[in-house]
């Protein structure tokens, strides 16, 4: 997130506004990439993982049904590390505070509350939950990034600050 945001930044203040596509282009791959090959690495080896913490037998099945849950939760918390660089660098904390707040107390908590204790999932319920924020939260910052139709607005703002 803080190298996508200095670059972000660094772009627009040097009056390269079109070359901020490009980097929020390359970083998501980039960010895209690295979750899948953390996802397979944990899909393949998720027993060996869960043996460096614990010998139980119990333990291990647990955590391997919690292993699909993990895997969205990594590739959104990764989506939405990047977005959020690309708010911070063009300025738009304010906005993407808002959809932060929002998604996540007000969209992923009250689901991983009803879905944890209403419907007696616990853990796998408080993950879904927490899925859920992430998914609107990625979604709005995307959102965000995407209807931002001019980067030359940005620049103007930039300047003037």
């Amino acid at each position: 997130m803080h190298i996508c945001s200095t670059r972000v930044a660094n772009k627009l203040r040097a009056e390269n506004p079109d070359r901020v596509r490009n980097v929020v282009a390359v970083a998501v791959k980039l960010t895209i990439l690295l979750g899948l090959d953390l996802c397979l690495a944990l899909l393949n080896h998720h027993v060996a993982w869960a043996g460096l913490f614990s010998d139980n037998a119990k333990i291990i099945k647990k955590f391997a049904s919690m292993i699909p849950l993990l895997l969205i939760s990594f590739i959104l918390d990764f989506s939405q590390g990047i977005l959020s660089g690309v708010a911070r660098g063009c300025g738009w904390q304010r906005g993407a505070m808002c959809i932060n707040l929002a998604t996540l107390y007000f969209i992923g908590m009250p689901i991983a509350g009803l879905v944890a204790f209403k419907l007696n999932l616990h853990a796998q319920g408080l993950w879904i939950g927490l899925i859920c924020g992430l998914a609107c939260q990625a979604s709005g910052l995307l959102l965000l990034t995407l209807l931002t139709r001019s980067w030359k607005q940005i620049e103007g703002s930039t300047n003037s600050n």
